[in-house]
């Protein structure tokens, strides 16, 4: 979406305003107001010509000008009806220096989760990937893993859903027994930078949502299966966006509102790592991102690993 629409679309969002106004405002001739509005409306937006000006009165569903409207977060958007990838959009993007940027898609084709694991991701997801450049050393990225799990999991309870957080990055919903509930979303991170710093920082966020669950794999669910309907995924991503933004202002708040999603803590677990597996009781979260587990040996605090709820004894 080129400057000029994007700055219509923020004039509108305070109501109607006349064409004369909106030229001097953006810097350009009636003629140019006229042809973005034309734009606007072949996007799906409906919008009136009344005594007042020009007015919004509908947005379309879903893509980059529909999300865009009205989102109270400092992000650009680029929709894509399908990619291979956000991630490796958003890689693209970073490389050439884009900064608060959220690639969206309404499918994947060659979508991974963490590990290198696949992840289907149909047409009617939320596959999201923001490029962040975050001022923080490399140390302490986790953090911006737990807050756009935290982000996700707000956005999954105001569309109707119990959403959970299962460590380190999986937002799950339903029993937390052995397999820690059905799956509903997954955060995979990825960044570039040296020690003390990060040049930049990719949250990846898939969220089943309108999608059939009986087409995904066993243990995994949808937004449409739990809310009995499709949710409004304009509004989702808006409300996980501004989440995001505002945690990423407010690092000091992300483990606060994790521990109070999390379904991990206070459960007995079973983590695996590369060399060792470390068994306890899952007791805390610590910065920037560290699971605190009373093993049998004493307490130990992991911070990568696959994480296994375990059945009470």
């Amino acid at each position: 979406m080129n400057e000029t629409r994007r700055a219509l679309l923020s004039a509108f969002e305070a109501g109607p305003v006349g064409g004369p106004e909106l030229a001097e405002r953006l810097g350009v001739s009636r003629a140019a107001v006229w042809k973005q509005v034309e734009a606007l409306r072949e996007e799906g937006f409906e919008i009136e010509s009344t005594d007042d000006g020009y007015a919004i009165t509908d947005v379309p569903d879903y893509g980059e000008a529909a999300i865009e409207f009205g989102l109270d977060a400092p992000y650009t958007v680029e929709y894509h009806d399908a990619v291979d990838s956000t991630n490796n959009r958003a890689r693209e993007l970073a490389d050439a220096g884009a900064v608060d940027t959220a690639v969206v898609a309404d499918e994947q084709t060659g979508s991974r989760g963490r590990l290198d694991r696949s992840w289907t991701a149909p047409s009617g997801g939320v596959w999201c990937s923001v490029v962040i450049q975050p001022d923080l050393p490399a140390a302490h990225v986790p953090l911006v893993a737990l807050a756009a799990g935290v982000a996700t999991a707000s956005a999954c309870r105001e569309a109707g859903v119990d959403a959970h957080l299962k460590w380190p990055n999986d937002v799950l919903v339903g029993e937390t027994g052995e397999r820690g509930g059905r799956k509903l979303a997954g955060i995979l991170t990825e960044m570039e930078g040296e020690a003390d710093r990060v040049s930049w920082l990719i949250a990846g966020i898939g969220v089943n949502a309108n999608i059939d669950a009986e087409t995904l794999p066993d243990g995994a669910t949808t937004l449409r299966a739990e809310c009995g309907g499709d949710v409004d995924r304009r509004v989702f991503v808006q409300r996980l966006l501004e989440s995001l933004h505002d945690l990423l202002a407010d690092p000091d708040a992300v483990l606060d509102r994790w521990r109070a999603y999390s379904s991990t803590l206070g459960q007995n677990v079973r983590v695996e790592l590369p060399n060792r597996v470390v068994e306890g009781e899952a007791v805390d979260v610590e910065f920037p991102g560290g699971l605190v587990v009373e093993t049998e040996a004493g307490t130990e605090v992991v911070h990568a690993g696959d994480c296994e709820h375990l059945r009470p004894q």
